[in-house]
């Protein structure tokens, strides 16, 4: 078998392949940045075929540019954590929906995605798959919209999809502007104070490994498809997640509670429901 991964350099991306050697699968990485893919462990293990989606071309079939694969994972996505930005509606959007159509068009029959808790908008509790998506800023509309245009294909072509809605991931390797980095590069500096929200909004986390983990049995199974919460179905606050950590590495500090506002792009209580994610995870 044959597994594709865009986005194969990215946070994600790093740990998804690293979990697929350890399945018996042929791995076919892609990302912009040869150089950068060159400096990944398992760089020697996979075959590299560099792509940047800024020269996506139409004309080309990148089903056979990609040697056919059997499963592609997709998680390649430009101009994050900017949710905010038009970037994802204006650009992103279409050019991702072109590739995908392209590669399905051409024979691919195994398709899986990684979209967003924030497809949810700002409802709250324990969301399922099958409440209705509200995104309420330009990335989650960009992932929902791709959803559905992919859903669409489904009416012209034949071929297993799956949509993978990612919640709250930590790890190594994380962007430095996540809290997490944030407060590690605070204590690195032995600063006495680490400024943050005033915590008490609920949240869904897992470490990064077992989003990989879990990716790879999602894409790599056959029987559950559609929309899979990638999620722990366990709400914790901020505060307690922050509180966590310090506890974990051994490390203290004095937690400014208050100081940044909470976000208007987030609600304050919610988490993803893991019944159908345990359901794919015990397929083979």
């Amino acid at each position: 078998m044959k597994v594709l991964v865009t986005g194969a350099t990215g946070f994600i991306g790093n740990y998804v392949i690293e979990e697929l050697l350890k399945h018996h699968v042929e791995i076919i990485a892609t990302s912009s940045n040869k150089e950068k893919a060159k400096q990944q462990l398992w760089f020697d293990n996979v075959k590299y075929i560099p792509f940047d989606f800024n020269h996506f071309d139409l004309t080309t079939n990148y089903f056979l540019y990609f040697n056919e694969p059997d499963v592609v994972i997709h998680l390649a996505w430009e101009g994050l954590p900017n949710y905010k930005s038009s970037f994802h509606t204006e650009k992103n959007l279409p050019i991702h929906k072109a590739f995908l159509k392209n590669l399905i068009s051409n024979g691919l029959k195994d398709l899986t995605v990684t979209g967003t808790c924030l497809e949810y908008g700002m409802q709250e509790g324990c969301l399922r798959e099958d409440v209705p998506a509200l995104p309420s800023n330009p990335y989650s509309i960009a992932k929902n919209e791709l959803r559905k245009s992919i859903e669409d294909f489904q009416h012209e072509y034949s071929f297993s999809f799956k949509w993978i809605r990612l919640f709250y991931m930590y790890g190594e390797g994380q962007n430095e502007n996540s809290l997490l980095s944030q407060l590690d590069k605070a204590l690195a500096n032995n600063d006495k104070v680490f400024n943050m929200s005033g915590g008490e909004q609920t949240r869904d986390y897992l470490p990064v490994e077992t989003v990989a983990e879990y990716i790879v049995k999602i894409a790599l199974q056959k029987n559950v498809d559609g929309i899979i919460n990638c999620c722990s179905s366990v709400p914790v606050s901020i505060k307690e997640f922050v509180e966590a950590h310090l506890k974990e590495t051994g490390k203290s500090i004095k937690l400014n509670l208050g100081y940044y506002p909470y976000t208007d792009y987030e609600p304050m209580h919610f988490w993803g429901s893991a019944e159908k994610l345990k359901r794919a995870l015990a397929e083979k």
